[in-house]
Formats: structure tokens, C-alpha cells, sequence
């Protein structure tokens, strides 16, 4: 999915950064430094350029996102006929090693 650069939002840790689509993608992000060689680099191309995504089966692009309060923690949302998800990504400050957290949280739809 072709994404243009304001469907990006961007979790960092203070030494690098990446970009995460509204389809669950990350399409950028290099390490360790913002220096350093990219291993996601999407958005400069295509899926042979590296990602990493996680998204519902089927879904194109989120519901909702935003992030938690004064924070680079993003939150995403996916609503589909079968239940939600959220999507949670932040890099924590460092002590030695960059890290990029993905928490899914899932529910069942409700039912009809």
C-alpha cells in the first residue's frame, strides 16, 4: 500500500527514530543511531525495501491512532467485523541496545 509521508506517525528513543504507517507498518527506521544504515526503508520503496508490519488480516489502514497522553507512545486502532485491535509501539530510552515494542491487545467483537 502506497502511504504519503503525513499517513506517518514516529516513535523514537532520543538516538534513532522510526516511521509507522496507518496500516501498521514501519517503513523506516535505522539503528542504532539516526546515523546509522537504515533496516526498514519502505518508504523509499517497497516491501523489498524491509518493513514490519502488524495489522488485522485483511485491513488497509487504521481506524483511529494517536498518541497517549504527552508521549511518543503510539496507539492504533483497527475495528473489523470479527473484533478490535490495538496496536502499542514506543522505543523506551536506552541504556546500551535500541528496542522497538509492539503490543497487540485484541478483543472479540461483541455479539449481535
Amino acid at each position: 500500500m502506497t502511504q504519503h509521508i503525513d499517513d506517518y506517525a514516529m516513535i523514537g528513543d532520543l538516538q534513532t527514530a522510526a516511521l509507522v504507517g496507518r496500516d501498521g507498518s514501519v517503513d523506516w527506521l535505522c539503528l542504532p543511531r539516526f546515523d546509522s544504515a537504515a533496516c526498514f526503508s519502505a518508504i523509499l520503496g517497497d516491501e523489498e525495501n524491509g518493513h514490519w508490519r502488524i495489522a488485522p488480516k485483511g485491513a488497509t489502514t487504521c481506524t483511529s491512532r494517536r498518541y497517549a497522553e504527552d508521549s511518543l507512545v503510539l496507539e492504533t486502532y483497527w475495528e473489523t467485523r470479527t473484533g478490535a485491535v490495538k496496536v502499542i509501539d514506543f522505543m523506551p530510552q536506552r541504556d546500551a541496545y535500541p528496542d522497538v515494542m509492539r503490543i497487540v491487545e485484541g478483543s472479540a467483537a461483541a455479539s449481535r
